[in-house]
């Protein structure tokens, strides 16, 4: 098999893109439109959030999977708090006021869950293109004001949806070589 490196930008874009459409489609009901999207070679800062359209401070919850194999890498979605509510209620067809109730913990399972699927129609698109990988356990950040930082030997891929009138965030870090 051909090194990660030859996953060409498009098909990332489009395996992504994909994903997003096909998971918030089915799941939510709702269209994802992607809006933007970016490179970010190892020179270049990291922001706290890779978002020029979100605060530094505003409160997020991070759905992250990894996948591995032929290919390697992590994808992150950032969702603003109030987002991944509306998620939460949509996907469990709860009101605003019961997510409140339910907590943290019923907004991080809705959002690992997502992720979970995003990331495996991403992954499934990866193998269609002939690179064998599975996916890792997902796991959820919350907070405001932080960054990732991969190892210098991974390439990042920022790709700005709307959806609903929200911003997600998908935020795909590919390592190339071994």
């Amino acid at each position: 098999m051909p090194p990660t490196e030859c996953i060409s930008e498009q098909a990332i874009k489009e395996h992504i893109s994909k994903a997003v459409k096909d998971v918030f489609a089915t799941m939510l009901g709702q269209q994802a439109h992607l809006i933007e999207a970016a490179i970010q070679s190892s020179d270049q800062p990291w922001p706290p959030l890779p978002s020029p359209h979100a605060g530094a401070h505003e409160p997020h919850v991070v759905g992250t999977v990894g996948f591995i194999g032929e290919a390697n890498g992590l994808i992150y979605l950032y969702f603003p708090d109030k987002f991944a509510k509306f998620v939460t209620g949509i996907m469990l067809g709860m009101k605003e006021a019961e997510v409140a109730q339910e907590g943290d913990e019923v907004v991080n399972d809705a959002i690992g869950e997502i992720t979970n699927m995003t990331v495996g129609v991403f992954k499934n698109g990866l193998c269609d293109s002939g690179y064998s990988c599975r996916l890792t356990i997902p796991s959820i950040l919350r907070g405001a004001n932080f960054s990732i930082e991969p190892i210098s030997t991974a390439a990042r891929r920022i790709f700005y949806f709307d959806c609903a009138g929200h911003r997600l965030v998908a935020d795909i870090l590919m390592k190339f070589g071994d």
